[in-house]
């Protein structure tokens, strides 16, 4: 391969960018598809890009689109490696943080380039055509519906499949793969919990949000140990809470950030439904004059694979890596694309990475086996 692909994930890892500010990314890609001959398309929902290409064997083959997403997240990272991001970004509130590849966008915009160039070397082996999308934003829940809204579907010929990839702590040099649910439907909330700020010395003369926070966040705990079906699948995760600037002033509003996971969408508004009750009752207890505020941040739906796909799928693993490569890993983006196409179908795949912690550790080097 002409690309190295080694030298060119390390540069990307280096580099990470925040969600819709992935202008040296695109830039990074859009010079590889130069140098392969590909035309594309730049600043799709901000920053996206895409390209097609199209096999000259004979016969009428699908339309195919594959998918990668190219954005960090504020983490600072101490893997120690010898290429680590030392970046820093300014988020949506403002502020400088740290940022890293944490999730493995690195490595995925690395393997769909080299799938791109594979794809080139030998389009007189395969018919149909390839549309590649590097999507932007991934982490907020944006991109995919920034693409979309910006003509990506119009613009490159509608998907027969979309086909995405994302690297999971399994064994390296394994494919988990399965057909309905593989990935979770996904809430981002933001809860201002509103009191009546004042002096420390005198917290009888306030409504105290930091206490009305810390008992939500406590609360919420209960909605998946104590109310959901331990048969069932949920999760509901404080995030982030901010509240105060200094010891002895007691604010007037705490915020919390939090994420919610479901399979389904009749899961999706129970949890939902058992969330704002709880906020807007700890508010209650608390003697707050004004309702807490609930603002969605995004929502995604949950990635369903296709059955018959994901069967087609697991055989051409199976039989180019070797029986038992594919595992079923048990129980996101893909689906917007392919719930705005005709078709209406798509597979997510994961990739071992061979590293045995969680997607967000700033200790996991973001690094699947060569």
């Amino acid at each position: 391969m002409s690309i190295d692909l080694e030298a060119l994930y390390i540069d990307l890892h280096r580099h990470p960018e925040l969600s819709f500010q992935e202008t040296r990314t695109a830039g990074v890609i859009t010079r590889e598809l130069a140098a392969l001959g590909l035309e594309y398309v730049e600043g799709l929902g901000t920053t996206g890009v895409a390209t097609s290409i199209t096999g000259t064997a004979a016969g009428d083959g699908p339309v195919v689109w594959l998918r990668a997403d190219m954005d960090g997240l504020p983490v600072a990272e101490q893997t120690g490696l010898a290429y680590a991001s030392t970046a820093h970004g300014i988020d949506p509130a403002g502020t400088d943080v740290p940022v890293m590849h944490a999730c493995g966008h690195d490595m995925h915009v690395t393997a769909l380039l080299g799938a791109l160039e594979r794809l080139v070397a030998t389009r007189d082996e395969w018919s149909g055509t390839v549309v590649a999308v590097f999507q932007p934003a991934e982490e907020y829940g944006a991109g995919a519906q920034a693409m979309i809204a910006d003509g990506v579907l119009d613009r490159f010929p509608k998907p027969d499949i979309v086909l995405g990839q994302h690297l999971t702590p399994l064994p390296a040099g394994t494919i988990g793969v399965r057909p309905g649910t593989q990935m979770a439907a996904s809430d981002g909330l933001t809860v201002r919990l509103l009191g009546r700020g004042g002096h420390g010395s005198r917290p009888h003369a306030t409504i105290d949000p930091v206490v009305m926070a810390a008992a939500t966040v406590m609360r919420l705990q209960t909605v998946v140990s104590r109310e959901i079906d331990p048969r069932e699948m949920a999760v509901v995760t404080v995030g982030s809470i901010h509240a105060g600037l200094k010891n002895n002033i007691i604010p007037a509003e705490a915020k919390l950030e939090l994420s919610l996971r479901y399979p389904d969408d009749a899961a999706r508004a129970d949890v939902l439904a058992r969330v704002e009750r709880i906020v807007r009752a700890e508010a209650a207890a608390s003697g707050a004059e004004e309702q807490p505020v609930i603002t969605t941040d995004h929502s995604l739906p949950p990635t369903i694979n296709d059955h018959e796909a994901t069967a087609r799928l697991t055989a051409a693993w199976n039989r180019a890596f070797g029986e038992g490569t594919v595992v079923d890993p048990g129980s996101s983006p893909e689906a917007k694309m392919s719930r705005g196409s005709p078709a209406r179908r798509a597979c997510r795949s994961c990739t071992g990475s061979g590293a045995g912690s969680t997607r967000s550790s700033s200790r996991m080097p973001s690094r699947a086996a060569p």
